[in-house]
């Protein structure tokens, strides 16, 4: 992924250079998010931030609340299209756990604007009920998934549960990686996720650093 200003126009207003990317978009919000707070910053700010009206902002986000999922949409269906795509003979959890964890590779000029980003979605008040909304779509992906391969419907209990269970133990990988600026999110995520389908019976002395 491109850095802040990787694909840039003329210079807009404030002394910003004009955006013309969502990415753009993202790490100038992000940028200003961080300088000021979430909740004090506005709309028209963001917008003469980034060299842009404010009807031209809304052209790449529907609200302020949708910057800091960014590319979501995109990253579900990455996520979609590599449980689709594993091996029919992997057990369920193994392809569960190599998806996350692919899906959280990053690269390392995007990895500081990951911790923001997600710092804003984890600890954000003002977004919960928005995060809410982007947490079913993703439970969604992988109750899909798991329903055909265990034989029941997506909406039933079991396919539900290994939903909600797997997002939970990624945002608590999520909330680790956060607190130890030097923690790695993939090893996070790989070893929770066997804890997980574990049963979390590892012995004690299994640690991986940061957890």
């Amino acid at each position: 992924m491109a850095k802040v200003g990787g694909n840039t126009q003329s210079c807009g207003r404030g002394g910003r250079q004009r955006v013309s990317t969502h990415l753009d978009l993202e790490h100038v919000a992000l940028e200003l998010f961080t300088e000021q707070g979430y909740e004090a910053t506005t709309v028209d700010q963001l917008a003469r931030a980034a060299g842009m009206s404010r009807r031209t902002f809304f052209r790449y986000f529907p609200s302020k609340n949708d910057i800091a999922w960014g590319g979501f949409d995109r990253e579900l269906e990455r996520l979609r299209c590599w449980l689709r795509d594993c091996a029919p003979g992997l057990p369920v959890m193994d392809a569960v756990r190599q998806a996350v964890v692919a899906c959280n590779r990053l690269d390392a000029d995007e990895i500081p604007w990951h911790r923001k980003r997600m710092a804003l979605i984890l600890r954000v008040p003002a977004l919960q009920a928005h995060s809410t909304l982007r947490y079913v779509q993703w439970r969604q992906v992988i109750a899909d998934f798991v329903a055909p391969r265990l034989g029941h419907p997506a909406d039933s209990l079991v396919p539900q549960s290994i939903a909600y269970a797997t997002l939970g133990v990624a945002i608590a990988a999520h909330e680790q990686w956060l607190a130890n600026e030097h923690a790695d999110l993939p090893q996070l995520l790989d070893f929770a996720l066997r804890e997980l389908a574990s049963g979390f019976t590892l012995p004690p002395l299994a640690r991986v650093r940061g957890a």
